[in-house]
């Protein structure tokens, strides 16, 4: 498995080494236009953006961001959503790729 940018989620999870994605069941992120549901890559195509570390907002006070969805997933799958954003803002798409790519994690996990 490479390492792709690309798929990283508006969100900050990293669709390159997610099962569905990997066994052709979802185009990921930013392909899937079905995925209308998303408020938060509605928000991020909305505003010409990649994912959410391009945003000034801080994704902890942000109302898209921190939504009831996202807490139940981020407790049911152990995953910290903000974290990932912040290592994408102070390392980049392309370092958060290969971490994700090498760790074959689709997120950072809580502690």
């Amino acid at each position: 498995m490479e390492a792709n940018k690309e798929l990283i989620a508006a969100c900050g999870l990293y669709c390159g080494a997610c099962r569905k994605y990997l066994s052709d069941k979802c185009l990921g992120c930013h392909e899937n236009v079905k995925a209308t549901w998303c408020k938060i890559r509605s928000c991020v195509e909305g505003r010409g953006y990649h994912t959410c570390a391009e945003c000034s907002k801080n994704v902890n006070e942000c109302k898209i961001y921190s939504n009831f969805i996202g807490k139940i997933f981020a407790f049911l799958f152990k995953s910290d959503c903000p974290a990932c954003i912040r290592y994408i803002r102070d390392h980049g798409e392309h370092a958060f790729a290969e971490e994700m790519t090498k760790r074959k994690c689709q997120t950072i996990k809580r502690k």
